[in-house]
């Protein structure tokens, strides 16, 4: 049975990722990028399904023992696992090294004291565990086979097959080291390299000792600051630059409920507030690589830009239902690639623009491509930026003119027009600063409910939306204007959990139905960020810190944050780890910082 998702640990090597729960059971892996099938998808069904379990033999009956200390080894995202039994205590060292050849998932045992008594399982399935593949051994290393796939186990452990398993059982004594890796290798090629377990570690060490070492961050919440970029950091495809918005699918917003959506492909707009994130913390390479995927998914074919492509720009993102699978905690359907692919969402246009503004802003080399992307960028905004969206929540009613949309449209315009005033770029500016006020006069009209002082969610609408906190963050109105005020007050009071989150939007109770779906989900995370920010910002700065304190303390023992927080099962639900919860963190962390608002 599967963990709760806050007892998951992550590792990777920037090209995929593997889930770890408490008990030493790798239960996600997809081999061999973020997008490809699972090689291990008992998260989101059974042991049936592929698992790869290391840990203390459990009693006859007794389910296998959860880890008595666990954490990260330094700033890195190297985990280390710690058992305490009655006859002594074992540590497991799991890791993904940064790869030059095939992808290794490396698993080294040892001994601190006693003799205890251990086992691997391990259950390859193939094709996301739908396919049961040809076991066997060659040249003493045992390879899994199917169809394209091959992955290949090494350990100097003795191996056994049963139950279409394979194990391997041992006794550890104190300072002994034993190691289990596993390879994948396209089954047409020739066997991988053996690996070297005690190398392996020493380079990943090394690797995130140095990458650690150019945060530029030095304020209090430094190890918050720090875990999140190195997960930010663990969410990028490597070989493209392109990142992910989690390393998982359909982990549900809601327990038993159908809102399960494949989030391992490039959202623009996470990509875009990702690399703002790491611009401010001191990492530009990764900015440079992301905008170079940038200009390469969108080519010359801005006026068809979509909100998501695949890691290396992908443009088909079919979805589709693994039925066989019965989903994390029976929340069906399990799904794979992502309708919402082709939804119009204007406010991707400003996320994309902001992140291209604040590159050149902090001195990225000039790219003369990517000014003409932003210049070609406004001249779509400015013959759609009126039509109704899909919006940021990518919901799966009708198109709705959502105010969050429009203000992102004058963020593009905004940001471009400083551009043509910088003479970086050359374009219309007399007729783009009237287009930006065009824009600014409509959602201020058509967007403000003045009876109630606060922007609402789409034009008409009685509705909220939590995407208007981010109005005084990107320069619409001021943060002291009383309508920014009314907004943000009008959010807390009325999208707010009894224990003081903030919900996305209405799911439940609203006659409009805005999302098109069923069932409830629980407190945004990204939201609640975003509101400590804008408590900042108007000067309720005790109260800001307070919630991001309240926020930091919903991480699970390793730092890590999902998407949503569930106030009435108390629990982290949705894809894990998400991008767009560890975004705001840093954000929030720095705007703190920089105001003194924290506590001794």
């Amino acid at each position: 049975m599967a963990g709760r998702i806050e007892d998951y640990a992550l590792i990777g090597d920037m090209q995929t990722a593997a889930l770890v729960c408490r008990d030493g059971t790798a239960d996600w892996l997809c081999l061999p990028r973020f997008d490809s099938h699972a090689v291990f998808a008992g998260i989101l069904g059974t042991e049936e399904h592929g698992f790869w379990r290391i840990g203390p033999v459990p009693a006859e009956g007794a389910e296998p023992p959860a880890a008595d200390r666990r954490h990260y080894r330094g700033d890195s995202l190297i985990l280390e696992s710690e058992w305490d039994t009655p006859r002594g205590t074992v540590r497991i060292t799991d890791f993904m090294p940064p790869r030059d050849g095939a992808p290794q998932l490396v698993r080294i045992v040892e001994g601190v004291s006693g003799r205890v008594k251990m086992r691997s399982s391990l259950r390859m399935r193939f094709s996301y565990g739908r396919v049961v593949p040809w076991v066997h051994k060659v040249d003493n290393r045992t390879v899994a086979v199917a169809g394209p796939d091959s992955v290949w186990l090494d350990t100097a452990c003795e191996t056994h097959g049963e139950n279409l398993t394979t194990y391997s059982d041992f006794t550890i004594t104190p300072g002994e080291r034993v190691a289990f890796t596993i390879s994948w290798q396209p089954s047409h090629h020739a066997q991988p390299p053996l690996p070297d377990p005690e190398a392996a570690l020493e380079a990943t060490s090394a690797f995130w000792r140095e990458w650690v070492d150019h945060c530029t961050y030095r304020g209090p919440y430094r190890e918050a600051v720090i875990r999140s970029l190195i997960t930010l950091k663990a969410l990028t495809y490597a070989p493209t630059g392109g990142i992910v918005a989690a390393p998982t699918t359909s982990l549900p917003e809601d327990i038993g409920g159908v809102r399960n959506w494949d989030y391992r492909y490039t959202w623009l707009r996470d990509a875009a507030i990702t690399l703002s994130s790491l611009l401010r913390t001191g990492y530009r390479e990764e900015a440079r690589a992301w905008r170079e995927w940038l200009l390469r998914a969108v080519a010359g074919d801005p006026e068809n830009l979509q909100i998501m492509y695949g890691i290396a720009g992908e443009r088909e993102l079919g979805e589709a239902e693994l039925d066989w699978l019965p989903g994390y905690e029976g929340s069906a359907p399990v799904r794979v690639g992502n309708g919402a692919a082709a939804q119009l969402q204007l406010d991707v246009y400003g996320e994309v623009t902001e992140a291209l503004h604040l590159a050149h802003m902090t001195g990225l080399a000039r790219n003369d491509y990517a000014s003409l992307l932003q210049l070609k960028l406004i001249n779509y905004l400015e013959k759609h930026w009126n039509e109704p969206d899909e919006g940021i929540w990518e919901v799966r009613g009708p198109r709705r003119h959502f105010v969050h949309s429009k203000v992102m449209a004058w963020v593009a315009v905004d940001r471009t027009i400083k551009l043509i005033e910088s003479g970086d770029a050359d374009g219309p500016l007399e007729r783009w600063r009237d287009l930006r006020d065009e824009i600014h006069r409509a959602v201020c009209e058509k967007g403000y409910d003045p009876e109630r002082n606060t922007f609402t969610q789409s034009y008409g609408s009685k509705e909220l939306d939590a995407s208007l906190l981010l109005i005084p963050q990107v320069g619409f109105l001021p943060p002291d204007d009383k309508r920014v005020i009314g907004t943000i007050e009008a959010i807390q009071r009325e999208l707010s959990t009894e224990d003081g989150f903030i919900l996305r939007y209405p799911t439940q109770g609203s006659d409009e139905g805005v999302d098109g779906l069923p069932g409830d989900e629980g407190a945004f995370l990204a939201c609640s960020f975003w509101m400590a920010d804008d408590l900042a910002m108007i000067g309720r700065v005790d109260e800001a810190r307070k919630l991001f304190e309240k926020l930091l303390a919903l991480r699970n023992d390793l730092g890590l944050l999902a998407e949503e927080w569930d106030p009435r099962l108390q629990r982290q639900v949705g894809n894990f780890p998400q991008a767009f919860s560890h975004v705001p963190l840093i954000d929030t962390a720095l705007r703190l910082t920089a105001s003194g608002a924290y506590g001794g």
